[in-house]
């Protein structure tokens, strides 16, 4: 492993569509805010400069937006020819790339006029634009794609991203590294984009450091958190389908009918009245709360009694990182991908099947029975580290990294067996 004293300060960028709200969004912005704390020189790219964390980007980060472009049809067509067929009939279905595409030109323009040394893209779509892009502006700069999304689940639960399967294989490979963000994401990108699996570079996203740590000794101005109430279970995500809000909303009900609990669900989402109106006929609106958005969920994982993680799929899952960080014990669903790499297979949290509510609201009972030792879900939330996530995409993105898929830094078999979940 080379260590980021051995690089030299370099001109890098990160390419997303967006900073709306999501995992990718605000694993991106604290990924190019560490590279430019070690002196590189980070433009931020995106597509449009908007979403919930562009307020988080810091001064140290040059935010490139790019302009929408007539001529982004003719783009595409020069450098996807033989996918067209297949993106035609994605369109049709969803308006995902439809986010990236039309900034084609403008990415093109971008990377002839800076030159960048390496640029990192991050989801499907800006992957897809990002390795065409790379094509048509015929420079040196070094490609690095990462897969944050467990392919076969989008595939399944979404049709119309089938039609993407053949368009992800033919171009994922011209892309000069392949990262997954998880071993289920590796494998996954290995089947579906027949990349071959020692060539995948996992890493981890590295969520804490000492700001987040500081964020979740911060108070909760929300009555519920008050001193001699009922104990909270707290839910993070997006109000989406994929999300599986429903679940958990079901598991809590089954919850108020064995003893006293509330649900606090941060996020916003087009699920939101669907999700509102399920907790009115099940009849727990009145001990559930959805405020939305919240710039610091971290206090409120400190102050919660156990964090649910409903997914029905997902890439890693960082809102888990950022409880066991927190010290709030974590119930999740044991869904490709992440979760059960996180909780190393149940030992620093319960996992429980897939869309199974009882389930679910067993192993929340059975954890808002229990007396928690925080410290050491905190010991095991260190092992995903901003600055271990920093370095390896440096040296990857510099041509340094090598493909070994090591265990976090600091790792300790010993500590292992000794902390293991009773």
């Amino acid at each position: 492993m080379v260590l980021e004293e051995d690089l030299e300060p370099a001109h890098v960028a990160l390419f997303v569509p967006h900073l709306g709200a999501g995992g990718v969004a605000k694993v991106v912005v604290t990924l190019a805010a560490a590279m430019a704390e070690r002196g590189h020189r980070v433009d931020l790219v995106l597509g449009r400069a908007r979403g919930s964390f562009l307020e988080q980007v810091p001064s140290t980060v040059k935010i490139v937006e790019l302009r929408h472009s007539v001529w982004a049809p003719f783009y595409i067509a020069r450098a996807a020819c033989k996918d067209l067929l297949s993106l035609v009939r994605f369109s049709a279905r969803s308006s995902r790339l439809f986010e990236t595409l039309p900034f084609l030109p403008a990415l093109v323009r971008y990377l002839r006029q800076e030159r960048p040394v390496a640029m990192l893209a991050a989801k499907t779509e800006a992957n897809l634009a990002a390795i065409w892009a790379t094509r048509l502006a015929a420079v040196p700069t070094r490609l690095v794609v990462s897969e944050h999304t467990h392919l076969p689940s989008v595939f399944a639960r979404k049709p119309g991203w089938r039609l993407l399967a053949p368009v992800i294989r033919r171009n994922y490979l011209h892309a000069d590294v392949q990262v997954a963000v998880s071993d289920g994401v590796a494998d996954a990108l290995c089947e579906w984009a027949k990349v071959p699996r020692q060539q995948i570079v996992r890493i981890y996203n590295g969520e804490v450091n000492d700001e987040l740590l500081s964020k979740a000794r911060a108070p909760v101005d929300h009555p519920w958190f008050q001193p001699a109430t009922p104990p909270v279970i707290l839910g993070v995500a997006r109000l989406v389908q994929e999300k599986n809000l429903a679940l958990l909303l079901r598991a809590f009900a089954a919850v108020r009918k064995k003893r006293s609990a509330r649900l606090v669900i941060l996020g916003e989402g087009p699920l939101r009245e669907a999700l509102e109106a399920l907790a009115q006929d099940l009849g727990i609106s009145a001990d559930v709360d959805m405020p939305g958005f919240v710039d610091n969920p971290l206090a409120y994982m400190a102050h919660s009694a156990v964090f649910a993680f409903s997914s029905d799929y997902e890439g890693l899952g960082c809102v888990i990182i950022q409880a066991l960080a927190a010290g709030c014990p974590v119930v999740s669903t044991d869904c490709p991908s992440g979760p059960a790499e996180l909780l190393d297979d149940g030992a620093y949290g319960r996992l429980v099947p897939v869309g199974d509510h009882k389930a679910l609201a067993a192993a929340l009972v059975a954890t808002l029975d229990e007396s928690p030792c925080r410290e050491r879900l905190q010991h095991r939330a260190r092992h995903y580290s901003t600055d271990q996530m920093a370095e390896r995409y440096l040296n990857v993105l510099l041509g340094k990294a090598d493909r070994n898929n090591e265990r976090p830094t600091g790792w300790s078999e010993e500590v292992e067996v000794e902390m293991r979940w009773r």
